[in-house]
């Protein structure tokens, strides 16, 4: 409050020394103009002979003698008024870029144009704005600037479109020809403005032919300026996300926002896309429209191959980085540039299953890390986790080391997952395409489940049955994955005959036991009684037709003396 006392205070004082101008004390004011709290007393005869509007207030009233006028709606407010009554006594004053336009303005609202007297304050900043102040980028650019405070007035005067004209011609100049360094020193002039004024100034150069690396310099000087702490800010320090409410700051933000996403011209890949990842992460933080981030998350994913884990990581947390954002957009992102890679695929004739692009394998490669980098986090439920991994397509990953090594990272960073849950999050590797190291690691690694582990060791022994297929040859692997797939299930059902097998040895053995405390028995009685195992062997010996060689011994008698050599006594292993 201290300043605007100071100012009015200050007006006054320089009021009371108008009659110092021209003439003496002797000539006593005989009017009071009001311009807001400020009060000027000044001669009824000075101001009518310039201005028009000022004679007719005092012909028009009613009243016998006018003392008192109220001004209070002029442009410009006291501080153009005592301009422009100086103007009217004759006392000279600086004309300047910064106070032409209310002047101007003003002279327009007294009605001290040029019409009503020859030389009046309207021709004179008519002459200046022409002559001086729109001739150069820097000139007009303050002018639009002071603008801002004098509308309607100042559009319906032309005032407006001339400098947008004059700085939109300027700029497009200066970029194709830069005369001053550093080359897009008029980037920071054109920051000042207002973002509709701004607006207006990227519409002309758009209509002037200006390139959209042109335009995208002036828009993110102009981001970085009005919304330095949410673009720049990368450390994590600066901003809580606490609050839940919206302040009247984040508001003005989330609509300067959009209004800078309206202005982006319609090459997509005119933007770093490092700018576009802290742009969006804006966007999620002020809760921007759909439309907004819509718009962002689809300049990303045409230019997706040139991202780093850092940009990702700038996306992905918040400003505190303390927890993470929400990852839909990430997947947006991932999915856009997956199809446009589907599209450009068919297009050229080729099967995007076998082959991708070597963008999509450097995409795949910096998910892969991406997805290391936020595995620690506690948060990140095995659905995300896998939703992110499965986006991209198998071709695209000729190894799958960083993806296993991702893997390794999130199941040692969640302990607890049962068998059931670390089989979920290895789902989306394929273990027979991990290297040598990789697949030795896996083999000796506890936190994977039993079945990575097979897939791993059986790779290895059917590489050495086949003769050591060299890693380096992938294809010939990969084409032999379903016998893989089909071996390991016959291992599987191998092992649970084993188990079986053993199982009945144990029973034939408890029976022998049986039989030989059976037989231990009867001898003690004096007679032999058979048992059923006994019964048994024997009856199936008279069914071997192997009992005498290749012979057909069915027709002999077992009573008969015939020499019969005992065959030779085999053991069944069922290692």
């Amino acid at each position: 409050m201290a300043t605007p006392l100071r100012s009015n205070s200050r007006l006054s004082v320089a009021m009371e020394r108008t009659g110092q101008w021209v003439f003496s004390q002797e000539i006593p004011t005989d009017v009071v103009v009001e311009v807001g709290e400020a009060n000027f007393n000044l001669h009824k005869f000075m101001l009518v002979a310039k201005s028009n509007y000022i004679r007719t207030l005092i012909v028009e009233t009613k009243e016998a003698d006018l003392t008192r006028i109220n001004l209070s709606d002029i442009p410009g407010g006291p501080e153009t008024f005592e301009k422009a009554a100086k103007f009217c006594y004759g006392v000279n004053f600086e004309i300047t870029v910064h106070n032409v336009a209310a002047l101007r303005c003003a002279a327009e609202y007294l009605q001290m144009t040029d019409t009503y007297c020859d030389g009046n304050l309207a021709g004179r900043t008519e002459d200046f704005l022409s002559q001086v102040a729109l001739s150069s980028l820097s000139g007009a650019v303050v002018v639009l600037k002071s603008c801002e405070d004098l509308l309607p007035m100042a559009e319906d005067l032309k005032i407006v479109q001339r400098c947008i004209d004059v700085a939109s011609a300027r700029a497009c100049s200066e970029a194709n020809f830069p005369c001053r360094t550093p080359p897009n020193w008029w980037t920071e002039e054109l920051s000042i403005l207002d973002v509709e004024f701004f607006g207006r100034i990227i519409g002309a150069m758009k209509q002037r032919g200006a390139k959209a690396l042109t335009l995208a310099s002036a828009l993110i000087t102009y981001a970085e300026r009005w919304l330095r702490d949410l673009v720049r800010d990368h450390s994590g320090n600066g901003i809580k996300c606490s609050d839940p409410t919206d302040s009247d700051l984040r508001i003005q933000q989330r609509e300067l926002l959009e209004s800078i996403v309206a202005l982006l011209p319609a090459e997509k890949a005119a933007f770093p896309i490092h700018f576009l990842c802290c742009f969006l992460r804006c966007a999620i933080y002020l809760k921007a429209s759909s439309a907004c981030k819509n718009e962002l998350e689809k300049r990303i994913s045409v230019i997706l191959e040139h991202v780093t884990v850092d940009d990702l990581l700038v996306l992905s947390f918040t400003y505190d980085g303390e927890r993470l954002f929400d990852l839909d957009s990430i997947r947006r992102i991932i999915s856009g540039f997956v199809e446009k890679e589907k599209s450009m695929a068919v297009f050229n004739a080729g099967d995007f299953r076998e082959v991708c692009s070597s963008a999509m394998q450097r995409v795949a490669k910096t998910i892969d890390s991406y997805l290391a980098e936020i595995a620690t986090v506690a948060e990140l439920t095995i659905s995300k986790f896998n939703g992110i991994a499965n986006l991209i397509p198998k071709g695209a990953r000729k190894m799958e080391d960083d993806l296993y090594r991702a893997i390794d990272i999130y199941l040692k960073a969640h302990p607890n997952l049962d068998e059931i849950e670390r089989e979920k999050v290895c789902s989306c590797m394929d273990p027979l395409k991990l290297s040598y190291e990789a697949r030795v690691h896996a083999s000796q690694n506890k936190r994977l489940p039993v079945q990575i582990v097979l897939h791993a060791l059986y790779y290895d022994q059917l590489k050495l049955r086949s003769g050591g297929v060299d890693d380096r040859n992938a294809p010939v692997a990969f084409t032999t994955r379903n016998q893989l797939q089909a071996d390991v299930s016959l291992a599987k059902e191998n092992e649970a005959l084993r188990s079986e097998l053993m199982k009945m040895k144990m029973y034939i053995s408890d029976l022998q036991k049986n039989n030989q405390a059976a037989g231990t028995c009867s001898k003690s009685t004096g007679a032999k009684k058979p048992t059923f195992f006994s019964s048994m062997s024997k009856t199936l010996g008279k069914l071997n037709p192997f009992r005498h060689g290749s012979k057909d011994t069915s027709h002999i008698d077992d009573n008969l003396g015939v020499d019969v050599t005992k065959p030779r006594r085999r053991r069944f292993s069922i290692s």
